[in-house]
């Protein structure tokens, strides 16, 4: 993938899930801008990614630069969603993604602060796509198990 090329992705299955979810580590989102259309049966939402995939650090004066981007995600097939952690007094707080998993017809995102918001689906059908032109950080997300 050359430099700054932004992403666009489609899940049909577990697998494609997985990388969608390893693209998706870190990134934040707003919780209350997380929109289950349920006439459509569509969840969906925009996240302030981390750009692991082009993790090569840059360095500017001597301090380590990396890329964040926005990105829209699309869960197709929706039929219900359930939260579980979500204060819904504090709706307006920025979480981190850690992971979604599937199994059979069921979609789990955990993100930060014990929140898991599970979509009930009838099949896996997701799309992400990158929305602007990534931007420099110098924050990298960082993991108990890393070193440094």
């Amino acid at each position: 993938m050359s430099k700054g090329q932004l992403l666009k992705l489609r899940a049909n299955d577990k697998e494609d899930l997985a990388v969608i979810s390893t693209v998706l580590q870190d990134s934040l989102i707003t919780a209350n801008e997380m929109l289950f259309l349920k006439k459509e049966f569509r969840f969906a939402f925009v996240a302030n990614r981390f750009r692991w995939e082009d993790n090569n650090e840059k360095k500017l004066e001597d301090i380590p630069v990396y890329e964040r981007v926005h990105c829209g995600i699309c869960f197709d097939t929706v039929t219900n969603v359930r939260q579980k952690g979500l204060d819904q007094y504090r709706k307006s707080q920025i979480i981190s993604l850690l992971s979604i998993v599937a199994e059979k017809n069921i979609i789990d995102m955990s993100f930060s602060a014990g929140i898991v918001v599970r979509l009930e689906i009838d099949e896996i059908l997701c799309h992400l796509q990158d929305l602007d032109s990534p931007w420099p950080t110098k924050w990298r997300p960082k993991h108990r198990l890393e070193k440094g």
